[in-house]
């Protein structure tokens, strides 16, 4: 009887396939940029900090994120190569490809967009340069976008809010408690995202961020407060800031971990 079990059973499973899971996300990590201001010649993607590449700090970060299901890096051509080195050192089991990204960070997003899984339900679009996201905050954007279709890191403004006429004056001041600073990652249902690059690129609109292409359609984008140390690396003034937070963290966690023992 175990025989026939276990074959009957192998035939079922055949015969039905196996649901696939209902938020399947899909991580697109954009990490193709030119990086002009870095200085040296150096990918920012590519400067290292705390002796470890600034994307690996990313992936990282989405490996060890439950909700993400495969990871997807758009870079340069001539970096693509590395991804598989980064995969194999730093045990990103999640990575499954790195694709070559286009002309503009919004074409990048779609060659990326291109890459995933038939089985992905959800897109997480992130910039690789953003080293410092942290699982916890990458779990409550994707959990804000399984209820509403849409959401993006963001932190408040805390600044006084100006708005200025083209000639540099002031014209006035805006209620900061309505401003927001957008991040990444900024994560859409994938019909959402499909249908908005397509109208999008119908009507020639150009964009910085994906989410002005969820706006372009008016489809509502939840805003997830997260950190103000989820930075962009722009500049080599950025990495020592960086540097300063991965080993306060890496100290806490530490200190976490001796408190437990």
């Amino acid at each position: 009887m175990g025989k026939l079990s276990n074959l009957l059973t192998k035939t079922l499973n055949f015969l039905v396939p196996t649901r696939k899971k209902p938020n399947f996300t899909s991580a697109l990590i954009v990490a193709g940029g030119s990086s002009t201001r870095m200085g040296d010649g150096v990918s920012k993607q590519l400067f290292k900090i705390c002796g470890v590449p600034t994307v690996v700090h990313t992936l990282l970060a989405f490996e060890r994120t439950p909700e993400i299901d495969e990871i997807i890096v758009v870079a340069k051509k001539d970096e693509i190569e590395l991804y598989k080195e980064f995969k194999s050192l730093y045990g990103i089991t999640k990575l499954k490809k790195a694709v070559v990204g286009g002309e503009s960070r919004q074409q990048s997003a779609k060659n990326g967009f291109l890459a995933i899984s038939n089985e992905s339900n959800y897109v997480a679009i992130h910039d690789g340069a953003r080293c410092l996201i942290t699982p916890k905050e990458i779990s409550a954007v994707c959990q804000a976008a399984y209820t509403h279709g849409a959401a993006t890191a963001a932190t408040r403004a805390t600044d006084t809010i100006k708005l200025a006429t083209k000639d540099g004056f002031i014209e006035k001041t805006v209620d900061r408690s309505t401003v927001w600073h957008a991040q990444t990652p900024q994560i859409f249902d994938n019909s959402l995202y499909r249908a908005a690059l397509a109208i999008g690129q119908r009507d020639g609109v150009k964009v910085t961020d994906d989410c002005s292409l969820a706006e372009y359609i008016e489809h509502p984008v939840k805003l997830v407060e997260c950190s103000k140390s989820n930075i962009k690396i722009t500049t080599e003034d950025d990495i020592p800031h960086a540097a300063a937070i991965i080993k306060k963290r890496s100290k806490a966690k530490k200190e976490n971990e001796e408190d437990k023992k």
